[in-house]
């Protein structure tokens, strides 16, 4: 599998359900053939320019990081074994690292954690203390419900807190 791409802080964490057969044998997150994930972040302004996934690594630079909730199977998410998504194991992980905001790239993963259906969008309960959206999936099994708008949302959130974000002071 893919180890996470965690620091503590970031500004900006995604989550997905699992690992598509195409990423796991590319050792890079999002590496499936028409997944939208890498184009999408460089037309919202996230990314500088379009990332390949073998680059995914890079994000750190940019305060992005990227997790999934199942570590230990890969595939569909109809092809995933029973209680392989480990809500838990996120809710760890975010209390450890505490990022400002958590962006599920599909209800599926987000209905997991929170445990109930959920809308696309900025949600009103946060977890362990980030800020969370539930954004349309990028893969191309999902197309019918593709909407770059939420991805849109997201981004200039994360860009309009940057602007007032405080600048920490050097001391010599």
């Amino acid at each position: 599998m893919i180890d996470d791409l965690l620091r503590p802080g970031l500004s900006l964490v995604f989550c997905g359900t699992a690992l598509s057969r195409a990423s796991y044998q590319a050792r890079a997150y999002y590496a499936k053939p028409g997944n939208r994930f890498w184009p999408t972040l460089a037309q919202v302004g996230l990314t500088p320019r379009r990332f390949q996934p073998g680059e995914y690594p890079e994000l750190l630079d940019l305060d992005i990081g990227l997790t999934d909730l199942c570590k230990l199977h890969y595939g569909q998410d109809d092809e995933l074994p029973p209680g392989s998504l480990d809500a838990q194991g996120l809710l760890a992980k975010l209390a450890v690292y505490r990022p400002l905001r958590l962006a599920f790239t599909s209800k599926n993963a987000a209905q997991a954690v929170y445990g109930r259906k959920v809308d696309y969008g900025q949600q009103k309960e946060p977890l362990e203390g980030a800020q969370v959206w539930v954004l349309p999936s990028p893969s191309g099994l999902a197309t019918r419900f593709w909407n770059v708008e939420v991805w849109q949302a997201l981004a200039d959130e994360v860009r309009k807190s940057a602007e007032v974000r405080p600048v920490e002071e050097s001391h010599p």
